[in-house]
């Protein structure tokens, strides 16, 4: 039976890695929560552990039980090619990005397919700019990074909140995360990666700077800030160096409601000063081992990939980023909050952003963008239906 659509694509939507453990909880969201009429795939390069998670899906929603299976490896180019021309939409959890992401990058912006992932590692992000932003324009893919816990929340954010705030006027917007999240080993080895590369991530940076478009007659900025305590939340506030604040600066210099003159600092909410000095000197710490190789695989050991808190701990876990915005005389408090940000609402984050792209009236889009450029208010929609919260807190 041929199952191709008109556009002669076999499936609406793949999840590659779907066999991690973000990728099972990704599959069991879009299990529980895509419309009958999608067509999705599991993939992965273990046929054997694919057959074992569709009949785990199964067991709760008989419907997956012919679920198909993509065998695909991300060091095989072939296969990985393949794989984007089957489908709409590709949804990939195989990280470290910069180590094993950029092939599927490349097979989705030859092959014109919409491209989501999570990463959280600006080195792999510009890279994939500067090598693959064209011919993704020239094909019409739309490679969305940062689909998850990074960038979703910050970016759509500052996107909710700017909405508040006069037009045509120079907009400030601070925000600060406060969580109570465990991570996955796959987390925790993106970021031990991320932190152990910074020359090449300083590299790709600058090489980004050079291929990308001046912003002619409008700025936007996330300079890093410094620490201070904040009296809007009550916190101290820590500057975050994460891939947030960027994404957020992009979409500021991508859409003119952002105003002739945006800013966006972007911050942990520490609630005392022995908690924020004790998280400082341990994030410094980690930073300085992650620069010695031996120590780097030593600490990743620890904490192996495909590992994660169990149902119960993340039932419990919670996030909240809480947004200050300023702009032509008005002030606005906005809060973006959500239960386990690392894994159900970052699974949450993936699918919805996946089916977006699948299923939405978009706007034109073609390249690399963020998820304010190419989803905006659908995206915001699906994810209030799914319960992450986007509220104003108060305005004056």
């Amino acid at each position: 039976m041929d199952t191709r659509d008109g556009t002669g694509r076999a499936y609406d939507v793949v999840l590659f890695g779907a066999t991690g453990f973000v990728g099972e909880l990704t599959a069991r969201y879009l299990a529980a929560h895509a419309p009958d009429t999608c067509r999705w795939a599991l993939a992965g390069r273990s046929r054997e552990k694919l057959e074992a998670l569709r009949d785990r899906l199964a067991a709760e929603h008989p419907r997956c039980a012919d679920l198909p299976l993509v065998t695909a490896d991300a060091s095989d180019a072939g296969s990985l090619r393949e794989l984007a021309a089957s489908a709409r939409v590709v949804a990939t959890t195989v990280g470290p990005y910069v180590w094993y992401g950029e092939p599927l990058v490349a097979a989705c912006a030859e092959t014109g397919t919409d491209y989501v992932d999570l990463t959280g590692e600006p080195e792999f992000v510009d890279l994939t700019y500067v090598r693959h932003d064209a011919r993704a324009r020239e094909t019409g893919a739309r490679i969305v990074h940062a689909c998850g816990f990074d960038s979703v929340p910050h970016d759509l954010g500052v996107y909710f909140t700017v909405a508040q705030l006069p037009e045509g006027v120079p907009l400030t917007v601070d925000g600060f995360v406060r969580s109570n999240a465990f991570f996955s080993g796959g987390t925790f080895a993106s970021a031990l990666t991320a932190m152990g590369r910074g020359p090449q991530m300083l590299r790709a940076a600058r090489e980004r700077r050079l291929h990308e478009p001046r912003l002619m007659g409008r700025r936007a900025r996330a300079p890093l800030g410094a620490p201070r305590f904040s009296r809007e939340t009550g916190a101290w506030a820590l500057p975050l160096p994460t891939l947030d604040a960027g994404v957020v600066a992009r979409s500021a210099a991508a859409l003119p409601r952002y105003g002739p003159d945006f800013r966006y600092r972007h911050y942990a909410a520490v609630r005392t000063l022995p908690m924020a000095v004790g998280g400082a000197a341990a994030v410094g710490a980690l930073v300085a081992l992650a620069q010695v190789p031996p120590a780097r695989r030593w600490l990743m050991d620890r904490y192996e990939a495909g590992q994660g808190p169990d149902e119960a701990r993340r039932a419990r876990s919670w996030f909240s980023v809480r947004f200050v915005g300023e702009g032509g005389g008005r002030r606005v408090f906005t809060e973006v909050s959500g239960g386990d940000p690392g894994y159900d609402e970052t699974a949450k984050m993936l699918a919805e952003s996946a089916l977006s792209l699948a299923f939405d009236a978009l706007p034109p889009t073609a390249g690399q963008v963020t998820t304010a450029v190419a989803m905006g208010d659908a995206l915001l929609e699906r994810l209030g239906r799914a319960g992450i919260r986007f509220q104003v807190a108060d305005a004056r």
